[in-house]
């Protein structure tokens, strides 16, 4: 039999029973709907974090430690070290470039980060700062805050954290219900407000000519070095600060204990040259000094490069972290909630498959005499298998492509209603929906395979059918 007859007369025999095949297409589309929408769900969650990811400035993120620094030194590490941690290399300003030069690399800057006093109306306040560069202002959570990020790279201005915003006022909420308190709120009593940050600047001294006292100083503050190194000397500056933005969210908030709840343009912190744990720590060891750092932040142009940045840092001989190393698990959950979602999504298209047999059969039944006519004038019974597995592949196309096409209508719909529940709480709106086009084909495609699965016992019975028992059926 031809493939346009065989199509022909397929597509016929749908429209003579077309109430009980478009319940059955309904069925399927059902089916397909179900399951487009559960793994729609699962890969829009997954997007919704990774763009989260990605708007923290951790997403594509490298963190550089000195493996002289036991906070930073990892086991794996001192595995693959042929080198003890004395005989490291110092984070400093060299090696800070020497990274900043690798392939793919899109900046490198220090984590500078201090604790310190800070006056507001006469009061003095203690918490941590840190400096932030310039490119973090795309950073979620200095995106479309109260104010505005900083003018310059040296601007003497500073951005709060909302919880220090909140101390600053003298409020303090119960626990739990710090998120109560709009951040519009306190910005209006603080934005264009005065901060006086007090610190200790770390100053060079000249080793035998220059100021007497300044040498002297440095005498006294640190102990005798090579005579390759100037000593320096620790003196209490004061830095007069603008409040320019109050931040909701927390930047810091994957840094754990050492998180900032005041935050400085990084060239101003660099330019203040706060003294710094490490700066102690590595005079007494006898290294170089020149500033050095705990840590540095390395932005890699894409996140896929990450691992080959990881290792290309490893091999100057320092320690990597990124948020990628975090994430495997997260990548598993997901990898595992999609599995699940799909097996969910796919139990209405089973309940559907189960029509399909259930459709043929009866058609099988009231088409007897039909069946023995056609395999009494040559029909084999391959040509009976085709024309069934033909009527199949149709109700599992077509249900298909409307299943796609509800599913796609479910997801808006459920991502709307969602969204306008999110800005009657004042949140922002997000995506939780996602349907790329592998999906859709991917989906229609599984629709057809199932139904053409479905129509083989209904295909394989009517092909046995004896042609001269079915023309005598009445």
């Amino acid at each position: 039999m031809k493939t346009y007859d065989l199509s022909e007369l397929a597509l016929r025999n749908l429209r003579e029973s077309s109430l009980r095949n478009s319940l059955t297409t309904i069925g399927i589309s059902v089916g397909v709907a179900s399951l487009v929408a559960m793994l729609s769900l699962g890969i829009g969650l997954q997007k919704l974090a990774t763009r989260h990811l990605a708007k923290s400035g951790l997403f594509d993120t490298v963190v550089v430690t000195s493996r002289r620094d036991p906070r930073g030194f990892s086991r794996d590490d001192e595995q693959r070290s042929t080198a003890s941690a004395a005989e490291s290399r110092t984070l400093d300003e060299p090696a800070r470039q020497e990274i900043e030069r690798l392939p793919d690399v899109l900046e490198a800057y220090p984590d500078i980060r201090f604790i310190t006093e800070l006056n507001y109306q006469d009061k003095p306040h203690l918490t941590m700062v840190s400096g932030i560069p310039d490119s973090a202002r795309s950073n979620d959570a200095f995106t479309g805050i109260p104010g505005s990020f900083f003018s310059s790279e040296t601007a003497p201005e500073v951005i709060l954290q909302k919880s220090f915003a909140l101390e600053l006022l003298g409020k303090t909420p119960p626990p739990g219900q710090e998120d109560d308190i709009p951040v519009n709120e306190l910005a209006k009593p603080l934005l264009g407000r005065e901060l006086t940050m007090r610190y200790a600047q770390r100053v060079s001294a000249p080793s035998t000519t220059g100021d007497p006292a300044v040498a002297k100083s440095s005498a006294s503050s640190a102990p005798t070095q090579p005579s390759s190194d100037e000593g320096y000397s620790v003196i209490s500056r004061e830095q007069k600060l603008k409040v320019v933005g109050i931040s909701d969210l927390d930047p810091d908030s994957m840094r754990g204990a050492a998180r900032a709840r005041v935050f400085l343009p990084l060239r101003l912190a660099q330019d203040l040259r706060v003294m710094q744990p490490s700066d102690v720590r590595d005079s007494m060891r006898g290294f170089s000094k020149q500033p050095s750092y705990s840590t540095i932040s390395v932005r890699v142009k894409n996140p896929k490069q990450v691992e080959a940045v990881e290792q290309a840092i490893k091999k100057l001989g320092f320690n990597t972290f990124s948020i990628l190393d975090a994430t495997r698990s997260l990548r598993q959950f997901f990898a595992v909630l999609d599995l699940f979602l799909g097996i969910f999504g796919s139990l209405a298209l089973t309940v559907a498959s189960i029509g399909i047999v259930n459709t043929l059969v009866m058609a099988i039944l009231e088409r007897r005499r039909e069946i023995g006519i056609m395999k009494a004038i040559g029909a084999s019974d391959s040509d009976v298998k085709k024309l069934f597995f033909a009527e199949a592949g149709a109700m599992g196309l077509l249900g298909g492509v409307v299943g796609v096409a509800l599913g796609w209508a479910i997801g808006h719909i459920i991502n709307l209603g969602t969204n306008i529940y999110l800005k009657r709480q004042a949140l922002p709106p997000e995506t939780f929906w996602s349907v790329p086009w592998w999906l859709v084909g991917a989906a229609i495609v599984f629709a057809f395979i199932v139904s053409l699965v479905s129509g083989l016992y209904p295909a394989a019975r009517a092909a046995r059918l004896d042609p001269v028992q079915a023309l005598r059926y009445e």
